[in-house]
């Protein structure tokens, strides 16, 4: 007896064992509210640079200039944690690597196309921010001996959202982590 497949919900994961990853244009303002408080618990020409001072672990509540915009940057990045890491990739069915997630978020959510590589965006026009001065939606760098190697979405209480590595997935993790702590060289402002 075989039984019949069933059709796959809108919505429903696209890969096994994941959950779904809903557009942000269709999350209510109190998912966003939600996703906030679970989070608390758990410049010019000039580009970021290696040895910039890492983040102290506290974190100061900044408040965006453009507060829609910057929601639906962090709320389109939330959703597409468990999304798999691909080098080069800038899609959530195809994958992401560190700068295609960036780019992916910031082109579907505000239509705003920004430089492909992290050093790329590292070097960009944004203005540089001190770690105290963070603020949802900015950009984090990462690298070493004075090379930017990845990018980051801060998403707020020191988390950003990032794809890590070759066999990984997009997730959140802490700016005060070992690693990240260890490899931090900046942060820029996308959104004035």
């Amino acid at each position: 007896m075989t039984r019949p497949v069933p059709s796959k919900p809108e919505g429903a994961a696209h890969y096994p064992g994941k959950p779904a990853c809903l557009p942000a244009r269709r999350l209510p303002a109190l998912l966003l509210a939600t996703l906030v408080a679970a989070l608390a618990p758990c410049g010019g020409h000039g580009a970021v640079r290696a040895g910039a001072p890492a983040p102290s672990g506290r974190w100061a509540s900044n408040a965006p200039a453009d507060p829609a915009a910057s929601n639906a940057v962090l709320m389109r990045a939330i959703s597409l944690v468990g999304t798999p890491y691909r080098y080069g990739g800038n899609t959530p069915e195809g994958g992401f690597d560190c700068s295609g997630l960036v780019n992916y978020v910031y082109r579907d959510m505000l239509d705003l196309r920004l430089p492909r590589t992290s050093r790329d965006l590292a070097a960009w026009q944004g203005p540089r921010i001190a770690p105290e001065r963070l603020t949802a939606a900015d950009l984090v760098f990462f690298g070493s001996r004075g090379q930017v190697s990845h990018v980051g979405i801060y998403v707020g209480e020191g988390r950003f959202v990032h794809a890590p590595s070759s066999g990984g997935t997009v997730r959140l993790d802490r700016l005060d982590g070992p690693y990240w702590r260890d490899h931090y060289s900046g942060a820029k402002r996308v959104l004035h």
